[in-house]
């Protein structure tokens, strides 16, 4: 970290949540509270920041009125500013009761040449927030205490409103309907459970370089079964087409179109399939017009790595899979997968730094999977062609289905 880094200063800002919300206008005598803390970023300038109130230690705070008058000061341990998410004792005695039960964090202000850099808070727990970058330059330039950077905050928040106030809307897909994966063939097949924690344990000490696991979504478990078909025509229609059991007595068709295995491929879900299993291949060959070959059914156990890029806001999967073939679970496929999933993201719409950011990423993670033994090489190989060598290496694969 340089020393312009050591020294530049950082804070949460507290208000009322209707300075969020508009649930009500904005008041002169109305507290604004200022918590001094480290630099919360993973880097800089960030479009992520993730804070837990344990970790800040006693901060210095700052109470203020919307109009910049002085209503006090205290130092408060960071554990104590919200317990359940309300405003604890201390934080209540400097902005009096009746402000205190609306009191948030409003933003995480950081200072840079030229003002401040502003992300609106998101989300908000008794134990951390995250909060997303607003401001694409830094705004006003000044004493924090002048509070110049308070309405051109407000302002950033109103104009995305429709995002940041409702829950998830922040995020945005490029590329939507095209999935775009590297693969890493384990070999000889790991425990994928052991291998997928060890990874997330990676992410969370910070390996890679400006990443972290995605906020409050690092880690999910899958476990499935999969029918699926070689697609063969029409030649526009190359691919396959695999049937996945849900919950309920349904499936989803997941259908990719593809000639050979690539970095980039078509794909799109249906979901409310309501077939049986032997009535698979003629739903796709009558009511799709689909030429296809069945290919043996498999178990995917999947453990999925959630990483968010903190300086880009993108989120990747990292995949850990164990397929294996239900009438011979000894032919498996095991493979690491590195996917593009979404952006947390309200300033950030270059889709090549989405591909610019997987490339870096592939690279960390193939050093990491080869250092352990796991892979040698990068591949795109797909289940689709793991399914053919199965049966070419054994025929009487092709009537298990």
């Amino acid at each position: 970290m340089s020393s312009d880094e050591t020294t530049r200063c950082t804070w949460i800002v507290l208000g009322g949540i209707h300075l969020l919300n508009g649930t009500a206008p904005r008041r002169a005598d109305e507290p604004i509270v200022l918590v001094r803390v480290a630099a919360q970023e993973v880097c800089v300038p960030s479009t992520t920041v993730v804070i837990r109130w344990d970790t800040l230690g006693e901060c210095d705070v700052i109470g203020l009125t919307a109009e910049g008058g002085r209503l006090g000061a205290d130092r408060i341990e960071g554990s104590g500013l919200f317990p359940d998410a309300i405003a604890g004792p201390a934080l209540r005695a400097l902005v009096g009761p009746s402000a205190a039960p609306g009191l948030v964090p409003l933003c995480y202000l950081a200072e840079h040449p030229g003002g401040y850099h502003v992300y609106a808070q998101i989300r908000f727990y008794p134990q951390d927030a995250c909060f997303v970058r607003t401001t694409p330059e830094p705004v006003g330039e000044g004493p924090v205490q002048a509070l110049r950077w308070l309405t051109p905050a407000l302002a950033a928040h109103t104009a995305s409103s429709m995002q940041l106030n409702n829950h998830l809307r922040y995020f945005r897909t490029h590329f939507a309907g095209t999935e775009l994966e590297y693969k890493y063939n384990l070999d000889p097949a790991p425990d994928v459970w052991a291998v997928s924690l060890e990874l997330l344990k990676a992410l969370r000490t910070g390996e890679l370089d400006g990443c972290r696991p995605e906020y409050r979504e690092e880690f999910q478990i899958h476990y499935t079964e999969n029918y699926l078909f070689d697609v063969t025509g029409p030649e526009s229609e190359r691919g396959y087409a695999s049937f996945i059991p849900t919950v309920t007595a349904g499936h989803v068709l997941k259908r990719k179109w593809f000639e050979q295995d690539a970095f980039d491929r078509r794909e799109q879900l249906y979901s409310g399939i309501e077939l049986s299993p032997d009535g698979f291949e003629a739903y796709l060959c009558s009511e799709l017009g689909l030429q296809v070959t069945a290919m043996p059914p498999f178990r995917r156990v999947r453990y999925d790595v959630q990483c968010e890029s903190m300086r880009s806001g993108h989120v990747y999967g990292i995949f850990f899979d164990h397929c294996s073939l239900l009438a011979a679970p000894e032919v498996v496929l095991s493979q690491c997968e590195l996917e593009y999933r979404r952006s947390r993201s309200l300033l950030n719409h270059d889709e090549n730094e989405v591909l610019w950011e997987m490339e870096r990423i592939d690279r960390w993670l193939l050093g990491y999977l080869s250092a352990r033994g796991l892979t040698k090489q990068r591949t795109f190989y797909s289940k689709r062609s793991f399914l053919r060598d199965a049966v070419a290496a054994r025929p009487e694969l092709a009537s298990d289905h």
